[in-house]
């Protein structure tokens, strides 16, 4: 019984985007390694930006400075 778990930043991902993904996912375990689409478990967790880092900043902040550099030329 494969379980999938993918983490995403929760910035507006549709309904159809986790669709896809959850297809995609199984979709390929099922290629890959014969797995049973019935049996296939995958999880999609969303992650404020707030609690997502990288380095030593979280992605809110990661992306407001990105945002202001391009802001100013």
């Amino acid at each position: 019984m494969p379980y999938v778990n993918i983490r995403v930043t929760k910035e507006g991902v549709t309904a159809e985007q986790k669709l896809e993904l959850i297809k995609g996912a199984t979709e390929l375990l099922q290629r890959v390694l014969n797995k049973n689409p019935a049996t296939t478990f995958v999880i999609i967790d969303e992650v404020e930006t707030d609690n997502w880092g990288i380095g030593y900043d979280n992605v809110t902040t990661l992306r407001a400075n990105a945002a202001a550099k391009a802001k100013a030329g």
